[in-house]
């Protein structure tokens, strides 16, 4: 694969599992301590090169596409993800944190997403999966996953955080 490509994919899976990174808020460098589990933890927050207290959370997220020749692994990081979610990663943290149904339902709101991505081959040597720099959904009605989520969470149907889809609207 050459060093940037731009494709035509569906998107098939979003692992939400592991899907941000704790950096400082001032200088962006990724902050010491368990980024695993998406957490504020005061202990690490402070950064060690500008001296700043307050944490921010960065997207980082693994995807699923097929193209037409293909199946492919793809790490979605901030600036590209910011465009799928709708909101940022502190934003939609919290918002999963009110909905704990929210985050296992974003792959029913994506599934079959058609998009065009650009994909970068990483520059550290040792990553395993391509890098998505650019994505622009297809569809008309293309909606973030945070406005799709609000609408199914807070419809008069669904209960206090208990959303769940009940039409194939999306």
């Amino acid at each position: 694969m050459e060093a940037d490509q731009t494709v035509l994919c569906q998107l098939l899976a979003v692992d939400l599992s592991d899907y941000c990174y704790r950096v400082c808020s001032r200088c962006e460098r990724v902050l010491p301590g368990d980024n695993s589990k998406c957490v504020f933890s005061s202990a690490s927050s402070l950064c060690k090169f500008c001296q700043s207290n307050e944490p921010k959370l960065l997207y980082r997220v693994l995807m699923s596409v097929v193209t037409d020749t293909s199946v492919k692994t793809v790490i979605c990081f901030d600036r590209a993800a910011t465009v799928l979610f709708g909101c940022s990663a502190d934003e939609f943290f919290h918002f999963t944190k009110l909905n704990p149904k929210a985050a296992s339902m974003v792959n029913q709101v994506f599934d079959g997403e058609m998009l065009r991505m650009t994909l970068t081959r990483p520059k550290n040597l040792n990553a395993q999966h391509m890098r998505v720099t650019s994505v622009v959904p297809l569809r008309s009605g293309f909606q973030p996953a945070i406005v799709a989520l609000r609408q199914l969470c807070w419809t008069k149907s669904a209960s206090l955080g208990d959303c769940s889809i009940t039409n194939n609207s999306f």
